[in-house]
């Protein structure tokens, strides 16, 4: 009787919509694009958490319109039963943050600053830019029963400390507060205000004509609906939007409110972060839990890519029907940019390995030498690797051209012992393990931008 065990069918590996993988080299430029976002912002003084992937359905279902089709359930294949369904994983960090928030707040500093790099998942159609599972990089800023209004203009200084660090190319940071719709649409006399943010928050995907007739569809008169349209299409690089907000006769105290806070970041930002803020009074964001300002980020020239970095100001996202934890955040969609910029080839990595020296070997009794040279090297910081066979010279050294390794270390190959080769210069020079240091620029993989 044989003994083999049953033969398997080999089913086709084929990759799956909307859960990116990225090759070696596309990996260093993720991987260096996180540590930029985490070191700001811990310059900026805040703190590292992480919280679970699942969230109570009702919970996550309750942040928007378009939340329940977001959420991907969570239940188990086998054994389970129809209450594993009540779990879902959550789509953004907002909402576990502010449950995070209630279950620790005896435990917090307040006003607690936090940061928080992790997956979400999002039930959404895949498509360039648009990912099912994406990391997201986010700050906030939570108080208890009142926030200062300064953090709502922190917010976009970190962001623009970020991106000025990471080669994405020209970017603008849009601004708007809640307020200034809100008590311009009451002034005007709305009564749906969240309905009609919601349809002025379509303006770039389906036009002012088409959003004219959703507003006029939705119960508003066509002079209102122009007068929405008028707000929404101010924008200035400076203080100019108060005035022409005021040029359009209408007044209510929650309007002046929002461009007194509006007026207070930008003005923030042409101090310490000059070009980069801008008012733009058309940015609404869709979620109905932002009260004050938020924020849209676009990239310069890539308008059509749409925001890559949103956020804003909540009230009573969080409350233990004792006390109110108000706040302000911001989100940097870091697969969103990673997947266009490498998608289009705007950046590369240097290198494929983090590796900036090869180790070659003469044969194979050579290894453990080898290994201690390495040893050496990687004890002073410099990541290497030993060459896999004591092949040629030669072969050992498109090895390392594949890899994008700068440099060859032959052991013992000079009359006073090593030498190292710069093997795309073609210079080779006398070298020890303890002393030897690469140029700054071949150290680490460099990610450079490339012209569009």
């Amino acid at each position: 009787m044989s003994t083999r065990p049953p033969s398997k069918s080999t089913a086709k590996v084929t990759p799956i919509s909307g859960f990116p993988e990225y090759l070696p080299s596309e990996r260093i430029v993720e991987q260096r694009f996180l540590d930029v976002i985490r070191e700001t912002f811990e310059l900026h003084g805040f703190s590292s958490i992480e919280t679970r992937s699942i969230e109570p359905i009702e919970r996550l279902s309750s942040q928007g319109e378009d939340a329940d089709k977001e959420i991907y359930a969570v239940s188990r294949l086998a054994g389970g039963s129809d209450d594993d369904a009540r779990w879902g994983l959550h789509f953004d960090m907002t909402v576990p943050f502010a449950r995070y928030v209630l279950e620790n707040a005896g435990k917090l500093a307040f006003p607690f600053r936090r940061y928080q790099i992790q997956k979400a998942w999002r039930g959404e159609r895949p498509q360039e830019g648009r990912y099912r599972e994406f990391t997201q990089a986010d700050i906030d800023v939570v108080d208890v029963g009142q926030l200062s209004p300064h953090f709502e203009a922190e917010m976009p200084l970190v962001i623009a400390d970020v991106f000025s660090k990471f080669p994405v190319g020209e970017f603008v940071i849009q601004v708007n507060d809640r307020k200034i719709p809100n008590g311009f649409y009451q002034g005007i006399g709305i009564t749906d205000v969240i309905g009609t943010l919601r349809i002025v928050d379509k303006l770039d995907k389906i036009g002012p004509e088409k959003v004219k007739a959703l507003l006029v569809e939705s119960g508003t008169t066509p002079e209102q609906a122009d007068q929405c349209l008028a707000l929404a299409g101010i924008r200035s690089t400076d203080l100019s939007f108060v005035e022409q907000v005021r040029a359009l006769g209408v007044e209510h105290p929650l309007l002046d409110e929002g461009l007194e806070s509006l007026a207070n970041v930008i003005r923030t930002g042409l101090a310490h972060a000059p070009g980069k803020l801008v008012a733009d009074l058309r940015i609404a964001r869709g979620l109905d839990y932002y009260t004050g300002t938020v924020y849209e980020t676009q990239f310069v020239g890539h308008e059509s890519w749409g925001s890559f970095c949103s956020g804003g100001r909540y009230d009573a996202l969080a409350s233990d029907g004792r006390n109110t934890y108000p706040g302000v955040g911001i989100s940097i969609g870091v697969t969103r940019i990673l997947g266009l910029l490498i998608g289009r080839g705007l950046v590369t990595a240097s290198r494929s390995t983090p590796a900036a020296v090869l180790v070659a070997l003469t044969d194979d009794d050579a290894r453990e030498g080898a290994v201690a040279v390495a040893s050496a090297l990687r004890g002073r910081g410099i990541a290497c690797e030993v060459a896999p066979s004591a092949a040629r010279f030669g072969k050992q050294i498109r090895y390392a051209e594949r890899r994008g390794i700068p440099y060859v270390w032959f052991p013992g190959a000079g009359e006073s012992g090593d030498e190292v080769k710069d093997i795309r210069s073609g210079e080779q020079v006398p070298a020890s393990a303890d002393s030897w240091t690469p140029p700054a620029e071949d150290l680490r993989p460099l990610v450079t931008r490339v012209a569009d």
